[in-house]
């Protein structure tokens, strides 16, 4: 399980990961006051991407998928 969680993307992939979950984050402030259901998603996929972005780490890759950062 260890080596599922090890950082497999670059400096611009963290980046890039870093500066969407700031978007959804911000997303969800706005949604916030038009749909509950909506902001909470946002915010928790701004959170997740966050995480991906501050491990270094990206769920996509880690399941073998190729991406290009």
């Amino acid at each position: 399980m260890s080596r599922f969680f090890q950082p497999n993307i670059t400096t611009t992939g963290r980046i890039l990961r870093g500066g969407f979950g700031v978007i959804l984050l911000a997303a969800a402030v706005c949604f916030y006051w038009v749909h509950l259901a909506a902001c909470a998603v946002a915010a928790v996929a701004g959170v997740f991407c966050l995480f991906e972005a501050f491990r270094g780490w990206c769920v996509a890759r880690a399941c073998g998928l190729k991406t290009r950062w």
